[in-house]
């Protein structure tokens, strides 16, 4: 196992090079795979070596962690842990982990839609198959890359691994609801509480430890392969997560450990009352006088498994709307300044370079984020419905795109743009056809040729809207708390004719 931290420096050669490059975003969780979710199995590998045949050099991902109640990728456990479900079971046929046997009683699965409660209940089961079979493994060379892992990432892996089992052995009930000696522990109780579940923290360092080894792999493809990733992460975390759990003092909390302000976004044009999120909100003060080691470590930690870094609600950065936790809706919050340029200059001359962070800058943004984006030199995101839809906002219009920018289709957040496309009025839809000189039958290919077209050097399109998929195959819809991102795709959906179309389209355009 190649334990060394990878760091943006081993990006592609190409990629480096290249002024213009695209690309597309699709989760993990969405390849085709025979075990009900997509994973770093058969169906990733082909992924890339379908990004290189059409001249792709970027892969964009959703948030790579753990997830919890509602299966979103924005919620996790932890800031720095693998997510379990995507870890393939072929990969553990092949290190001697499980056996073909040992997949025969499957689930018969919906090749299109991930069904979370089955697929976690049997990938569990698979993966402490695999556990009870490393205990007795006679491998020392993988008994020796385990422990050499576990000595690397213990900063965080040690808290990590004590909350799930905590968790475990609380039924899964959030960590506020756990009796007080570990709902706020002192160093000696972590240790008593560590010797009485050793097991199960053991097993959870082993999952950590086999998704590293195969995400670790699968990136190393992906480089040979002149493709770079594009991270993401949340700007707040999950209020049950070991980050909150094991760092009380980094967040606004009370006594009991609850938040005293929540985060959120104001009232607008989208909703009356706003936005009312419910992460606890930084203690920004704190983290200043640590000199940002957390946030520093927790970019460390994304840029080993990543090449880029997308953050998401940049603005926060700049200024973040704060809501008294006892309050309904977010309506009664407040704007509060936050860390600005000083965090990211702080991680900057910790790890010893410019940091490749892309910003998520959507929404009402104020002259002063996009000084503060410009400042650090971060792209900032344009997505195309955004400049043809109800915000008819030229700054989302790709013939006026800056080139230090991205240029989507759309987002995980958006409709499709088959499905988005179809209910706008015909006055929105004329516009888009006379522009890309198009019926508008397929337009969600008129706007990757937009994207493509752009002078942003970076262009990227979610995987639906290559496939021409409609509503029905959403990522997320937001506010909607069901049935979200459970999107698959199938391997014959990347015909030879498409594939053909985006590699003479990418050619067209330099990219």
């Amino acid at each position: 196992m190649n334990t060394k931290t990878i760091t943006a420096e081993t990006e592609p050669v190409l990629v480096k090079e290249r002024t213009r490059v695209s690309g597309i975003l699709v989760h993990p969780t969405s390849f085709p795979s025979a075990y009900g979710i997509g994973d770093m199995g058969p169906g990733a590998y082909d992924f890339i070596d379908f990004l290189e045949k059409t001249g792709q050099h970027l892969w964009q991902v959703l948030p790579l962690g753990p997830t919890g109640f509602g299966d979103s990728p924005y919620q996790s456990f932890s800031s720095f842990a693998g997510q379990p479900l995507i870890i393939s079971p072929d990969k553990l046929i092949e290190m001697k982990l499980v056996t073909k046997e040992d997949l025969e009683d499957m689930p018969k699965w919906d090749d299109t839609k991930v069904d979370y409660g089955s697929v976690i209940e049997y990938k569990t089961g698979l993966l402490k198959k695999a556990w009870t079979a490393f205990s007795h493994t006679p491998d020392k060379t993988l008994l020796e890359e385990f422990e050499i892992f576990c000595e690397e990432e213990k900063e965080w892996l040690d808290d990590y691994t004590l909350f799930m089992a905590c968790k475990d052995f609380h039924c899964g009930a959030s960590w506020q609801e756990w009796e007080k000696d570990i709902r706020q522990p002192l160093g000696r109780t972590k240790q008593l509480w560590r010797e009485k579940l050793s097991k199960e923290i053991s097993y959870y360092s082993f999952i950590q430890f086999i998704f590293q080894k195969q995400w670790f792999e699968l990136r190393e493809y992906a480089h040979e392969h002149d493709v770079a990733i594009i991270g993401d992460i949340p700007i707040f975390v999950a209020p049950d997560s070991a980050d909150i759990w094991g760092n009380n003092k980094l967040f606004q909390l009370d006594t009991k450990g609850h938040p005293t302000h929540v985060a959120g976004v104001p009232p607008d044009y989208f909703s009356e009352t706003g936005q009312l999120w419910g992460n606890p909100l930084y203690d920004w003060d704190y983290h200043r006088q640590t000199g940002y080691e957390w946030w520093i470590r927790r970019i460390k930690r994304q840029l080993s498994l990543t090449d880029y870094l997308r953050i998401d609600h940049f603005r926060g950065f700049e200024a973040y709307w704060s809501v008294p936790s006892k309050e309904e809706t977010a309506v009664a919050g407040k704007w509060v300044k936050g860390p600005g340029a000083e965090l990211f200059h702080a991680v900057e001359k910790a790890l010893g370079k410019n940091l490749p962070i892309f910003a998520e800058d959507l929404g009402v943004i104020t002259p002063e984020v996009e000084s503060l984006r410009d400042e650090l030199g971060f792209p900032g995101m344009k997505v195309l419905q955004f400049g043809f839809g109800d915000m008819n906002d030229d700054n989302y219009i790709p013939h006026y795109t800056t080139t230090n920018c991205i240029c989507y289709t759309g987002t995980h957040d958006n409709d499709t743009t088959m499905g988005w496309y179809a209910v706008q009025p015909e006055i929105v839809r004329d516009r888009i056809r006379r522009m890309g000189n198009t019926d508008g039958n397929l337009v969600s290919l008129d706007f990757i040729r937009f994207c493509m077209g752009s002078i942003a050097k970076y262009a990227i399109f979610p995987m639906q809207d290559l496939l021409t998929l409609g509503s029905e195959a959403r990522m997320n819809c937001p506010g909607v708390a069901a049935a979200n991102w459970t999107f698959r795709y199938t391997k014959d959906a990347l015909t030879k004719e498409r594939c053909e179309w985006l590699l003479r389209t990418t050619q067209l355009y330099n990219r």
